[in-house]
């Protein structure tokens, strides 16, 4: 029977997860599987995904790859939703689903951002924030095959992240489901491009950079921006964000990278990928 994208995913998921040898690390005590993990991860990216990234990024314009990354935004909205409602922020939730309202019909199915002019904040939530928001331990830092950074309560949300996405009900042959979910991944790398540049031009542990970087932003999402003084993700002094090292390094604003906009109703804007 043909696998779907998402089935091949998880499994992607326990198999990471297997065979790892305990490390001095508190937060990272499978540090050497996860390097080998992430040498493995960029070979792939550099043989594969970021070539076809670059040239979806030349022959597709900006306009039509904000309309993309809108779409499935809109189905990561409904995820958004449940976890907000899950974790009783219930105006959020109320918000949520009223982009998923605006945008899947004024906004043609999402392509269009029709929601956030009109006052509907975009949220970002998923199951591992809801199992961190109730208390549950973040555990091991793991490096998943072609999936990239996670921890083991991250990995275990993912199972959640996907009973809440449309795209997985709505797209089920399987050589569709794996054109879109393909699509969904190629436009993603897109996206990421430009803020790559930033990290090449930087003398850093490109490893450690990522994995604390991935480590205070799972922090800072549990506590909506707000973690509690003193907390550390990692126990590790803190590293810069791209941000700072954006401005260390003297890029221009102008040169930076910025996501795909949404394209306007009445007129499309010509966005960057971030």
């Amino acid at each position: 029977m043909p696998i779907s994208p998402v089935r091949f995913a998880l499994a992607l998921c326990v198999l990471s997860l297997v065979g790892c040898a305990s490390g001095p690390n508190p937060q990272d005590p499978w540090e050497q599987w996860n390097r080998n993990m992430y040498e493995f991860n960029q070979t792939v990216d550099k043989v594969a995904l970021k070539p076809v990234a670059k040239g979806y990024r030349k022959v597709v314009p900006p306009p039509v790859r904000g309309g993309v990354t809108n779409f499935f935004g809109n189905f990561h909205d409904i995820t958004s939703a449940v976890n907000n409602l899950l974790q009783f922020k219930l105006g959020k939730a109320l918000s949520d689903v009223g982009r998923v309202v605006v945008n899947s019909t004024a906004g043609l199915f999402g392509v269009f951002d029709i929601a956030t002019p009109l006052g509907l904040e975009k949220h970002d939530e998923d199951f591992g924030q809801t199992l961190g928001h109730w208390g549950i331990a973040s555990g091991p830092y793991v490096v998943l095959p072609f999936l990239g950074p996670s921890t083991v309560r991250d990995t275990a949300g993912w199972a959640g992240d996907y009973f809440t996405d449309p795209e997985f009900y709505i797209f089920e042959g399987d050589a569709l489901g794996w054109a879109v979910f393909g699509t969904r991944i190629v436009n993603l790398r897109a996206n990421l491009l430009d803020a790559e540049r930033l990290l090449d031009q930087a003398a850093i542990d490109r490893y450690a950079f990522l994995r604390d970087a991935y480590l205070q932003r799972r922090m800072s999402q549990i506590h909506d921006g707000n973690p509690p003084p003193g907390e550390s993700a990692d126990g590790a002094p803190r590293r810069k964000t791209l941000k700072e090292l954006e401005e260390e390094l003297g890029v221009d604003d102008d040169d930076s990278a910025a996501p795909d906009a949404a394209p306007a109703p009445g007129g499309l804007d010509d966005a960057q990928p971030r």
